[in-house]
């Protein structure tokens, strides 16, 4: 069966809702986007759709070369699998940009992952729990965990991930995948900040829908 390939780009923008994510996970490149072409022209994921408003968010097609994203930190990720399951993803985003403005950014879900507390929010995603949901008929792909609860790091640990690029995303370019090159290892999840710990137990009570 013939293999193609998808693209992950990971970046850190440096923003400081960025080093906000960063502190609480105690992890870099904390964003996590989709693409579909080698030079990286199709990316999709959800974050800023006006780049001066970190609150405006939702359903975006990212331009890497852009003013916004350019000089960002970033690890760019090549994984093979099958053309019919590159065109289900394909479906999956064509069925949310359609619906694209009912779309919001989920920052209560971010708040959820930290705690371990389930939410899930109709019509709101943030970018890991975007890219988990897309890829959910994804056979060569196995998420082991709520789409909820999906993070980037989970999504860059995936064994079959093929390390392409490392730098400032502005200066991408595409370049054959080195032989040495290895699968990327399963990590072993971080424990939560202890001060996340501390407040679990006062908002579990909480359901939000």
């Amino acid at each position: 069966m013939r293999k193609v390939t998808i693209y992950f780009i990971f970046t850190d923008t440096g923003t400081n809702l960025s080093r906000i994510i960063n502190f609480c996970t105690r992890q870099s490149l904390n964003h996590v986007s989709i693409g579909f072409d080698k030079d990286l022209n199709e990316v999709y994921s959800f974050g800023r759709k006006n780049p001066k408003n970190p609150f405006s968010g939702g359903f975006v097609r990212e331009d890497i070369r852009g003013a916004f994203l350019k000089n960002a930190n970033c690890a760019v990720y090549a994984f093979q699998l099958t053309e019919a399951e590159r065109e289900s993803i394909l479906r999956n985003i064509k069925k949310i940009e359609t619906n694209k403005d009912n779309y919001r950014y989920n920052f209560i879900g971010l708040i959820g992952v930290l705690l371990q507390i389930e939410i899930r929010r109709k019509y709101a995603f943030f970018c890991s729990e975007f890219v988990a949901e897309v890829l959910r008929d994804t056979n060569s792909i196995s998420l082991s965990k709520p789409h909820c609860f999906i993070t980037p790091t989970d999504i860059r640990s995936l064994v079959g991930m093929e390390l392409i690029y490392d730098g400032k995303l502005g200066d991408y370019q595409y370049k054959d995948i080195p032989d040495e090159v290895k699968q990327v290892e399963q990590r072993e999840p971080l424990p939560k900040p202890s001060f996340f710990l501390l407040i679990t137990k006062r908002v579990k009570q909480f359901v939000i829908r």
